[in-house]
């Protein structure tokens, strides 16, 4: 062993170590290898800051920001609420179907990306169900890795192997051949991860140090709005049609206070909040407030040509993202006191509705537009998310009290997610069809979500997670330096001439346990460069088929359960899961052991050898 090698390697186990403590931060220890590798005289400067210039580096930089335009626009809390609605209250389905979800995206896709993109869905639901982030976190990463063993363009590692088989002559693999054996641990890993989630918090990680923000639901059961929301639509022959709202007094003759509107337009429904000028149309679905439950069975509804729709759930629910509610006090020097709503003018001056006053901490009923306020009032405010922050900036007459959980998941730029949807499908397109690289694909998604204005130029680079960036950066000489010095092809021709005379099996478990640990050093494509061509050439020496021994050293690659830095996929639940380097060892090394007995088993029977 020569004298760089063991420098090489002493420096290595350092960073572990530090890792291992925790202290100090992963990204100062990764900054720390780019300082002292240069010293050691094995790299130069350039080779070690080569890992800025790194296609994946920038391919990663770029997924963060594709994930932030699905959050701006709204789809990744669209998919959070299909999680949510499919999975009920039960956390044991959401796993499931998350998991899933991501296996499934991430087999035709970079499973960077789709893990970057899935972890504000996660928090959102996580969130929302009050289920500690830290049992979600490390299934989706796990879910993001496995869904590389499902075909051959979901991960590089397995290109890598094809290109091998054929260099040497041979076949290859097909499409689908990865499914079976990938199905097959996805099974297992979500199994695994139904048992082991219960390990993956840790004593006062994420307890929340407040009490949880109230939620549009706890608003409306506040003010009793539950009994009085309705959605009525206006029928072609309604005295409304056509007629502005203000010229109908509707919730002063009628105790119906129109909120919002739905709207059918061409092939998708908008949501128009109601103001004084607002113009009905026929069709028009109102969502409204009114005054008393029993104003429908007065005839109200048929004297205004009103057909009443179903609502099964509030429509401060159905439309999280565009319609909020806002809980307003007025402050001591505030000139209201003594004004009747009406008088406020809340909806002509401010786009909002008063849908609820509490007095004494009790909820009114009755029609309030005549009701004179006293300072101890509070009012609970319904309408578009933008007017209400602008009210928050009112404070001379109005104190914002209170803003729901859900204002969090407010998509700024929701009305583009169309466009974001065809960015993120051109994306998709260009790396499953390899026009062109992933790196230039995702590149040009980010072009296309800016021209689209679905996030702009400040989001964008707040979005860029950079210390998970200097991570991978200070890891990445890496690879370079173990090659140099020779540590890799002394690790190989261990493996070569001590398992010679072995069984086939033996072997097999030997290549994965070996792709797998240097794995944890280097990237999983590097790892298949170096391990393909010794997986074929083992084979071909005990005359056996090379398949099998391909494909083992394919799977071993995306088999990086064990570290946080193993991958850019544990990387980027690091901190949102709130985990320790000692919880990937403590839950990724046994599903790693049950990922190579699989495989071992699995893999003869259907590539036989």
């Amino acid at each position: 062993m020569n004298p760089d090698l063991l420098w090489v390697l002493a420096l290595l186990a350092g960073a572990v170590t530090l890792f291992v403590i925790g202290r100090p931060r992963m990204d100062v220890v990764a900054l720390l290898v780019l300082v002292a590798l240069p010293l050691t005289g094995v790299l130069d400067l350039q080779q070690t800051l080569a890992g800025f210039s790194d296609a994946n580096v920038i391919l990663i930089a770029a997924l963060f920001v594709i994930g932030d335009g699905l959050v701006r626009t709204g789809i990744a809390y669209r998919l959070g609420d299909w999680l949510v609605a499919r999975a009920g209250s039960s956390e044991t389905r959401l796993l499931i179907l998350l998991m899933l979800a991501v296996a499934g995206l991430g087999s035709v896709m970079s499973s960077t990306g789709v893990v970057a993109i899935f972890i504000p869905v996660v928090l959102g639901v996580a969130a929302r169900l009050r289920i500690a982030p830290a049992r979600l976190m490390m299934p989706l990463a796990f879910a993001g890795l496995i869904s590389g063993m499902l075909t051959l363009v979901a991960t590089p590692p397995n290109l890598v192997v094809h290109a091998e088989l054929r260099r040497a002559g041979l076949d290859g693999f097909g499409f689908f051949d990865f499914t079976p054996i990938g199905l097959a641990i996805l099974v297992l890993g979500i199994g695994y991860m139904l048992l082991a989630r219960r390990w993956l918090v840790r004593k006062g990680a994420g307890d929340a140090a407040e009490p949880p923000r109230l939620t549009l639901a706890d608003l409306a059961e506040r003010y009793r709005l539950g009994e009085r929301e309705r959605r009525l639509q206006v029928r072609a022959d309604s005295p409304l049609a056509n007629q502005v709202l203000n010229e109908l007094a509707l919730r002063r003759d009628h105790g119906i206070n129109v909120i919002a509107i739905e709207r059918r337009q061409r092939l998708r429904t908008l949501l128009l909040m109601a103001s004084g000028n607002t113009l009905l149309e026929p069709g028009d679905v109102l969502l409204v407030d009114i005054a008393s439950p029993t104003i429908g069975l007065l005839g109200s509804y048929q004297a205004l040509g009103l057909e009443p729709m179903p609502l099964p759930h509030s429509y401060f629910s159905l439309h999280t993202h565009e319609l909020g509610l806002a809980e307003v006090a007025l402050p001591p020097e505030s000139q209201l006191p003594g004004k009747t709503i009406q008088e406020l003018g809340i909806r002509s001056r401010h786009k909002l509705n008063v849908v609820g006053l509490r007095r004494q901490g009790q909820a009114l009923e009755g029609v309030l537009v005549d009701e004179k306020l006293k300072a101890s009032d509070t009012l609970l405010v319904a309408g578009a998310w933008r007017d209400i922050h602008r009210l928050q900036g009112l404070s001379r007459d109005f104190l914002v009290l209170s803003l729901p959980a859900e204002v969090a998941e407010v998509a700024p730029a929701a009305r583009k997610a169309p466009y974001a949807l065809l960015s993120l499908a051109v994306m998709v397109g260009l790396m499953v069809s390899g026009l062109v690289p992933n790196v230039q694909a995702a590149l040009i998604a980010c072009l296309l979500l800016g021209a689209f204005r679905c996030i702009d130029l400040d989001s964008a680079y707040r979005a860029i997670h950079w210390p998970t960036l200097i991570l991978i950066v200070g890891m990445l000489p890496f690879a370079q330096a173990l090659q140099q010095t020779g540590g890799v092809e002394l690790a190989v021709q261990g493996l070569v001439s001590g398992l010679g005379d072995a069984g086939p099996r033996l072997i097999l478990a030997s290549l994965f346990a070996l792709t797998a640990v240097i794995g944890l050093f280097i990237s999983n494509t590097a790892t298949a460069v170096l391990m393909a061509p010794v997986a074929i050439a083992t084979a071909q020496a005990l005359g056996a088929s090379p398949l099998p021994f391909a494909m083992t050293v394919a799977l071993a690659a995306s088999a990086a359960f064990m570290t946080p830095i193993s991958s850019p996929v544990n990387t980027l639940v690091l901190g949102p899961g709130q985990y320790r380097f000692g919880d990937f060892v403590r839950i990724g090394v046994p599903f790693t052991l049950l990922v190579m007995l699989v495989s071992v088993l699995l893999v003869p029977l259907i590539f036989p050898l």
